[in-house]
């Protein structure tokens, strides 16, 4: 209201009138800007497209304007010159992308308002200005950038108005002004909710129309409706696709035969539509004047509600037309006509809106074969694997499987998981299901643990303590698997229906903390942690003092980008921070990659060195590994054990980069409970040899073994760290902001690689842990006397961390991909189901791709070591 004082004048005093434009899902500007244009309602794969847009196919106004010889000018947005090339004969297009820029993303714009308004040449111009979205994506709602940028634009509509529509010489010219989408009050946008599908509409006359105009934005629209309006007024036809309603009021000034008549033209472009959608619709072979209360159809109701609310407004306005009273002293007949073309134009609306777009059913049941048919693979491969790896064993009596609660939940995670795809409000709020899976497992764990307490067990790993010292180093791992947990799962109010609700991250925004101090403190940790983990390899091994090293020097890099750049994430990245974040990337990157490939040919000889200087020395080894004592496998543990930490340790750091600063201690607790987990695992607790690794294995199709996973509860932790960071099943919680950290230029493949890592931080950080926790597995029972191959020996090693993830994924995927074919018609389709199986196949890929890291790079380090023994 303050920030726009001049439009808020337009609309007191008439000149404008203003609406409440409703935009459907997704709220991204290119299936909002179709909308527009079109009067249609795209797909959710729109959103992919938003990224590398497509030029518009379907009818739409512009290519109306087109043929009828209309020029058209645009600057602004590139994603109108994407969807229309060709259409413009002048333009000047900004990236939408880069939204750290707030300033020259609209000074572009500006720059070319004056001479085309001095022009006379073009019938139609186009400005889209980025800036204030931009504001919303670097500071929400309250970005005290807000206020200028409104006022910035309020300046734009008083020079439009003033120059092009209050012109004497032309009373022709509409302005209107419209915003694609919303946005919540962090500034994002792409989902369902109020604040993200409300819109701004306002048409802008002369004085001449002033009073036909209300003085406030009152009436609510759909943005739909636009398209039919605009083709209206201008005289050229609706676009066939469209679904949207003329905007009641706009045409008031019309005469009333020409008011009628785009009632008639919309509700006939509806009925065709109508026809298209459901065939052997009737009413089309239907006299107009044949219309009677009484008649009665075969079609079904819905139909034939259709079929009666045409006929009726076409009988009214065909007897309005017939008849020879004066259209002036007709006015109740005049509004009973357009009540009734209404009536048909909002219930057709209605309907068509909630209409699912008919895909060929062969192509469905292929997909869902092919799920079913890798479902089928993996679960196979895990059956295949149990059996040669234990076949024969004693150990595999009917008595170890029972009596494991665990093991038992763990299976029923994925049946509640299954479940509860089809309701629509546990979809919006699926975070509570995670963390209520993972406080119950971890409460189990305990159970579990009291039970043996008076059970010693050899530790294979941490071997720091013996005794009852171990147990209570894995009641300590449970309670901080409890405490970190009970902290994330209060620190976003996560979902759609409960965001407002006070949590941790809004308590300390609010607040005034230093969030910046948080962040340091959290680099800081991280670091300390990752070298401590590092370090139980043993200090005098000089690989993990260079290895550790490079990840200090890493961790410093990461310090000082937030110390000195990022204590005002509103302002725009400065050349220097951008040089810093790339640096940031080159070091992480290549210490990374050069761990992985260095590591496997040299520990060896470290181990080789290790293992003279301890027979040189009458002491105890130095290491809690006993070198060449308790596995075959020594360099490949250790230095998996190496990678493992490597991979973690600089995801963690990155994530500390790109993440919002309130999610850096998030990040921290993630990875304190991924220190928490391998504690608790290496302490040997669960004794039944490796079945406790196979519990997330879909065991129907294992027959009688019901088993408890580490490595399904690796990835249940994972997901329930991705809603901690404030993610959930809606796209206006995607962080767009930090995709741009260390870009100079907007590239979509960058910018999208950026957005992946930092909304599947947490499951790819616990995928990657995989590595690790091979490394403190039980390698003994990767090979036997009578088969020592490498296919085997991987195999055994890789097998259940690589199937599982992929088995459980494989079996939500098919599960979720049933629910949203039953639910095509729902009416929550678009708003819920639509955007959570976007998710699910974004989670898809992130599987494919951690576990193809995992696999590759034990792989490698094998087959380095077993070359080197070799020669």
């Amino acid at each position: 209201m303050e920030a726009m004082p001049y439009t808020q004048s337009l609309l007191a005093n008439g000149i404008a009138k203003g609406y409440h434009a409703k935009a459907a899902p997704p709220t991204v500007t290119m299936p909002r800007l179709k909308a527009i244009v079109s009067g249609a309602i795209g797909g959710f794969l729109d959103v992919a497209f938003n990224f590398n847009t497509q030029a518009l196919l379907d009818d739409n106004l512009l290519g109306q304007f087109s043929k009828v010889g209309w020029k058209m000018v645009m600057c602004g947005d590139e994603t109108w010159l994407k969807l229309f090339p060709g259409h413009f004969m002048r333009h000047d297009g900004v990236s939408s992308f880069f939204v750290k820029d707030t300033v020259e993303v609209d000074k572009n714009v500006s720059r070319h308002l004056s001479y085309e308004l001095s022009k006379n040449d073009w019938n139609l111009l186009i400005l889209h200005y980025l800036g204030l979205d931009h504001v919303g994506h670097t500071g929400g709602r309250n970005s005290p950038l807000m206020a200028p940028k409104l006022m910035e634009m309020d300046e734009v509509v008083k020079m439009i108005h003033a120059s092009a529509i209050m012109n004497p010489d032309d009373k022709r010219t509409l302005l209107v002004v419209a915003s694609d989408h919303g946005m919540t009050e962090n500034g994002n946008h792409g989902g369902s909710s109020y604040e993200e599908t409300d819109s701004l509409l306002l048409f802008i006359g002369s004085k001449s129309h002033a009073t036909h105009f209300s003085s406030i934005i009152s009436n609510d629209v759909n943005q739909v409706d636009i398209a039919p309006t605009l083709a209206l007024l201008f005289g050229v036809p609706i676009p066939k696709n469209n679904i949207g309603v003329m905007i009641p009021g706009v045409i008031d000034f019309l005469k009333d035969t020409h008011q009628l008549r785009a009632l008639q033209l919309n509700s006939w472009q509806l009925l065709r539509l109508l026809q298209k959608q459901v065939p052997g619709f009737p009413c089309g072979s239907f006299p107009c004047d044949g219309f009677s209360g009484d008649q009665g159809y075969n079609s079904n109701d819905i139909m034939e509600k259709f079929c009666r609310l045409y006929l009726r407004s076409a009988f009214l306005h065909d007897s309005w037309i017939s008849t020879e009273l004066s259209r002036s002293d007709n006015r109740e007949e005049k509004s009973e006509i357009i009540a009734a073309y209404y009536e048909f134009l909002i219930n057709a609306n209605q309907w068509l809106s909630h209409k699912a777009t008919d895909k060929p059913s062969t192509v469905i049941v292929f997909g869902v074969m092919s799920m079913f048919l890798s479902f089928l693979i993996f679960s196979i491969s895990i059956y295949s694997i149990i059996q040669e790896s234990y076949s024969g064993e004693k150990q595999l009596s009917n008595g170890i499987f029972t009596q494991h609660l665990d093991e038992g939940f763990s299976l029923s995670v994925i049946f509640i998981l299954v479940i509860s795809m089809g309701s629509s409000s546990m979809v919006e709020e699926e975070q509570y299901i995670w963390h209520y899976l993972i406080s119950t497992l971890n409460l189990l764990f305990l159970r579990k643990t009291m039970q043996f307490f008076k059970k010693e067990s050899t530790c294979r790993f941490f071997n720091l303590f013996n005794g009852h010292g171990k147990v209570c180093i894995r009641i300590s791992s449970i309670f901080t698997l409890l405490i970190t947990g009970r902290i994330l799962r209060g620190w976003h109010q996560g979902g759609v229906n409960w965001t407002h609700l006070p949590d941790i991250s809004k308590w300390l925004e609010q607040s005034g903390t230093d969030l910046q101090l948080i962040q340091l403190i959290a680099v800081i940790l991280t670091t300390i942690l990752i070298l401590f983990s590092l370090s139980l390899l043993g200090r005098g091994m000089k690989i993990v003092l260079v290895v550790g090293f490079n990840f200090l020097m890493s961790g410093l890099l990461v310090f000082y980008h937030i110390l000195r750049y990022q204590h005002n994430a509103s302002l725009p990245s400065s050349n220097a921070a951008t040089s810093l974040a790339q640096i940031i990337y080159a070091t992480l990157g290549v210490s990374t990659v050069g761990t992985v490939l260095a590591v496997p040919w040299i520990m060896p000889i470290q181990i080789s060195k290790a293992c003279c200087r301890d027979r040189n020395d009458n002491s105890a080894v130095s290491y809690p590994l006993k070198i060449g004592s308790q596995s075959q496998y020594p360099e490949l543990i250790y230095s998996l054990h190496i990678i493992g930490w490597v991979y973690i340790g600089s995801w963690c750091l990155l994530q500390l980069l790109l993440q919002q600063p309130v999610n850096s201690v998030v990040t921290l607790l993630i990875l304190m409970q991924i220190f928490a987990s391998f504690l608790f695992f290496s302490q040997g607790m669960l004794q039944q040899k490796q079945w406790v690794e196979c519990a997330g294995s879909l065991v129907g199709c294992l027959g009688k073994h019901h088993v408890f996973d580490h490595v399904a509860v690796l990835y249940y932790i994972g997901m329930a760290g991705h809603f901690a960071l404030g993610n959930s099943n809606s796209l206006a919680t995607v962080d767009v902001a930090g995709a741009f950290i260390g870009i100079s230029n907007y590239s979509a493949l960058l910018s999208g690689i950026l957005m992946f890592i930092i909304t599947y931080a947490s499951p790819t950080l616990l995928l990657l842990s995989m590595v690790m926790y091979i490394s403190i597995k039980n390698l003994e029972t990767a090979a036997s006397p009578q088969n020592v191959d490498s296919e085997h020996v991987l195999k055994r090693i890789l097998g259940l961390p690589c199937l599982v993830p992929l088995t459980i994924n494989s079996i939500l995927l098919i599960a979720y991909t049933i629910v949203l074919i039953l639910m095509r018609n729902h009416l929550f389709v678009w708003s819920v189901f639509s955007p959570k199986y976007l998710y699910a196949c974004a989670t898809t890929v992130c599987v494919l791709i951690g576990v193809f890291v995992v696999a590759t790079t034990v792989t490698y380090a094998y087959m380095v070591l077993a070359l080197r023994k070799k020669y």
